[in-house]
């Protein structure tokens, strides 16, 4: 039997209340907060660490991957694009994506997609300033611990932080966790992901008179991308392609199996730092990844849980396109069903906490269908209105007003 300790019960001081309540400051939680904030919602975004943009920015994957299909088309518009371009806004470390800025060609489009890579360090500063501008309330160093409800509605989100243990009063709660820790902390109905997370830890080296980023890893690699700076001509993508760190496998929502899978990632890194130093002395690294790089861990189960066979498929309730940055070809409408579960009221779950089968995870845990679920959460959010009753038709309008196309038959 389990030792274990009772806690004295306790007054938890309520010290702020909000609108829309946005856990989580990556990619789909910086959106959401965006897209509430321009409704004239009070917004609050609670972020565990201390700047801004997840495993884009804290975790180095630096590569905003493609806002298209592969084939001239662009999918992928509103907050999903203004937020490629504010990334590269001062500098690009890589992939300019000049025929889409600059009105290249089909041919051009096809030859390069869309994407980009961008400076972490900048993104995380210059999205900081876009939310700040907005009036929006970050909180760093805070981390949502529980929730309270009343009937089926979340009346506060619990966080400790520095202050300790307090509570902030919400009207809507949008999950960007990435690991949907207000859905499990809320009673919704959540499920993991089957196979796990292989080990990566990105870094960024000085050498040679330059910096480069190492894809130390899993890596994610989009046909059409440049090959990284330095790459050997006889094989261009090789300092990209997946590295195997061995077996270890972790559910990303273990705090002790976080702790092991981080050691042993910074273990090999440490290794392959040195057995660079070997060869060349000017080898130093500049940057590591300071989080965990989980790529899926735990979503919620939606109203409809979509898959990848769904290529073409029209949805009526679409908030939103996104590609597949694997391959060529395929584009897919993101139902608004995939965002909401049945058991709470004023919930929504955007990035990789939305309700997809395990092949359609993989397309939609990246940064350009992140910032699409984030934006169309953000927005149904600012209705304060039960979410799974909303009228879609509502939501739609929101975001075809800020520029989101919706359909597959406004591109093709």
């Amino acid at each position: 039997m389990s030792e274990f300790i009772l806690e004295p019960e306790r007054k938890v001081p309520i010290t702020d209340k909000c609108d829309v309540l946005v856990a989580g400051g990556g990619i789909a939680g910086i959106a959401a907060a965006i897209a509430a904030a321009r409704e004239g919602r009070s917004v609050i975004l609670l972020e565990r660490e201390y700047a801004l943009g997840g495993m884009a920015t804290l975790g180095l994957v630096t590569i905003y991957l493609p806002l298209c299909d592969g084939n001239g088309n662009q999918v992928v518009f509103g907050l999903g694009e203004e937020l490629l371009k504010l990334s590269i806004e001062h500098v690009v470390e890589a992939n300019y994506p000049k025929a889409w800025l600059e009105g290249g060609s089909l041919e051009d489009r096809i030859r390069e997609r869309y994407i980009t890579q961008f400076n972490a360090h900048l993104f995380a500063l210059r999205a900081e300033k876009l939310l700040r501008d907005l009036g929006v309330t970050i909180l760093y160093g805070t981390l949502a611990a529980a929730v309270t409800k009343q009937g089926d509605a979340i009346k506060t989100v619990v966080v400790e932080n520095k202050s300790g243990r307090s509570a902030i009063e919400v009207g809507a709660v949008v999950d960007a966790t990435g690991d949907a820790d207000i859905c499990h902390l809320a009673g919704a109905e959540t499920t993991l992901h089957e196979g796990g997370n292989g080990l990566a830890s990105w870094y960024y080296y000085f050498s040679q008179g330059r910096v480069a980023l190492k894809m130390f890893g899993l890596a994610d690699i989009a046909p059409g991308a440049a090959p990284p700076p330095g790459a050997p001509p006889e094989d261009p993508y090789a300092a990209a392609k997946v590295e195997s760190l061995g077996t270890l496998r972790f559910t990303g929502v273990d705090g002790a199996e976080l702790s092991r899978a981080v050691i042993t990632a910074h273990e090999k890194m440490y290794a392959d730092i040195l057995a660079f130093r070997e060869k060349d002395e000017s080898f130093v690294p500049v940057t590591i990844s300071t989080i965990p790089l989980v790529r899926m861990s735990r979503r919620i189960v939606g109203a409809y849980t979509q898959d990848d066979s769904e290529d073409k498929r029209r949805h009526e309730d679409s908030i939103g396109m996104t590609g597949d940055w694997r391959k060529r070809g395929p584009a897919y409408e993101i139902p608004y069903r995939t965002l909401v579960g049945a058991q709470v009221s004023n919930l929504l779950a955007a990035g990789r906490d939305i309700s997809v089968t395990d092949a359609m995870w993989d397309i939609t845990r990246v940064i350009p269908p992140c910032a699409v679920t984030g934006q169309a959460a953000g927005i149904a959010a600012s209705f304060l209105s039960d979410v799974r009753s909303l009228d879609v038709a509502d939501v739609q309008k929101k975001l075809q007003a800020a520029q989101v196309k919706l359909h597959l038959d406004e591109i093709y």
